[in-house]
């Protein structure tokens, strides 16, 4: 996939944006602060329908505007699309593909991206819900239905939390509050799938994960994938131990059904007690090992760094194996700023190979030689392409 040609309404600080780009590497240059990583995020929106910087949408309209307009032209193997996107500061957000109004979860089949962001050193050394998040994302682009499924879970998880809560204020106990079985139903079900969406994609990762690992940080680690479960009572939320073993492939959608029902049977006087929802997907945690030990508490800042890349060059494979599309996207978004010499080097080396890359870096000098090629500059929010200065150049009398 390639996106050809970006427009943008009142996203961030564009009152308008246009970006033309090219297939193979793309540089964005300008100082901090200027609006490249704005460009970059419009595209991972398109793909995720999600930001890497916020959990809600809100901040992604310009102030005193009540929506944003994200466009684009995709070249998608031997066709072109455009897809469009308008994000709500309130309400839902509406999607439109060629023109005709579509489902906003539609769009992920159309645009592939993987992005690589320094925040990405959050998925190993943040809170779990960094990791889930990784996690979904790329659960929505390998599956772009799982993206309702998701939302459909967010939406019983809260209203089966604010039923805990009412119970809890009323002194409502046990089973007196019959009602909850039915948001039990509800949770199990799309709670199941999405832990057995989960468990599948970490086993699909795992032999992209050691590739990349080797040939980012030059040594076999034996980097590991695996979920911590709360239906098989772990609860990462808490600091509490146990896992699921991602060897064992024994656990069935029916089997993890079973698991989670029996979870929130176990747990559901402390939910009483608590008002809140305690067992389910929105409690588990991705965990990363090297060398044996835990990423996080363990890995050195150069391990981790080398953990976080591998896990973006491994979902970009995993997407570049499965897509009838072709590669993704590669967004690199000033991470070259962050990362040592030779990682810089072997970065830019696994990933020019990709149909189209999109770098973004405050100093210029940062981008290696592979990656150096079209270049846009950035300045408060104003968009120049040296292609279209220099072709002016050339035709000057």
């Amino acid at each position: 996939m390639i996106v050809e040609h970006l427009n943008l309404v009142d996203f961030r600080n564009y009152a308008t944006a246009d970006l033309a780009l090219l297939p193979g590497p793309n540089v964005l240059v300008g100082r901090n602060g200027q609006g490249k990583t704005n460009l970059a995020e419009a595209i991972v929106f398109l793909a995720t329908l999600g930001s890497h910087r916020v959990s809600s949408d809100a901040p992604m309209v310009r102030d005193g505007h009540e929506y944003a307009v994200i466009r684009a032209r995709l070249s998608v193997g031997n066709r072109r699309v455009l897809v469009e996107v308008q994000i709500n500061r309130q309400g839902s957000n509406k999607a439109r593909i060629n023109g005709s109004p579509s489902k906003t979860n539609e769009l992920p089949r159309y645009a592939h991206v993987v992005l690589f962001a320094p925040e990405d050193l959050q998925i190993v050394r943040g809170d779990p819900s960094s990791r889930r998040r990784f996690a979904d994302q790329l659960l929505i682009q390998r599956a772009p239905r799982m993206a309702g499924v998701l939302a459909d879970y967010d939406r019983v998880l809260k209203q089966r939390t604010a039923l805990l809560k009412s119970a809890r204020a009323r002194g409502i106990r046990g089973d007196a509050l019959t009602t909850l079985e039915v948001w039990d139903d509800k949770l199990i079900a799309l709670g199941s799938e999405i832990i057995d969406a989960r468990l599948r994609l970490a086993s699909d990762l795992q032999q992209p994960l050691a590739a990349a690992y080797t040939a980012i940080a030059g040594a076999d680690h034996s980097p590991e994938l695996e979920w911590a479960l709360s239906v098989s009572g772990a609860d990462p939320e808490e600091g509490e131990g146990g896992s699921f073993n991602l060897t064992d492939r024994s656990l069935s959608l029916s089997k993890g059904a079973e698991m989670f029902r029996a979870a929130l049977l176990a747990k559901r006087q402390q939910e009483l007690d608590r008002g809140l929802t305690l067992v389910g997907p929105h409690r588990d945690d991705l965990l990363m090992r090297v060398r044996d030990l835990p990423v996080k508490g363990y890995a050195s800042h150069g391990e981790s760094w080398s953990v976080a890349l591998s896990l973006r060059l491994a979902s970009a494979e995993l997407l570049r194996a499965e897509s009838p599309a072709g590669d993704p996207v590669l967004i690199l978004d000033d991470v070259f700023a962050e990362l040592d010499a030779d990682r810089r080097q072997r970065l830019a080396s696994l990933t020019a190979g990709y149909e189209q890359v999109i770098v973004t870096a405050a100093v210029e000098a940062d981008i290696p030689e592979p990656l150096h090629r079209h270049v846009v500059r950035i300045d408060a929010g104003t968009i120049s392409d040296d292609r279209v200065t220099d072709a002016d150049e050339g035709d000057a009398p």
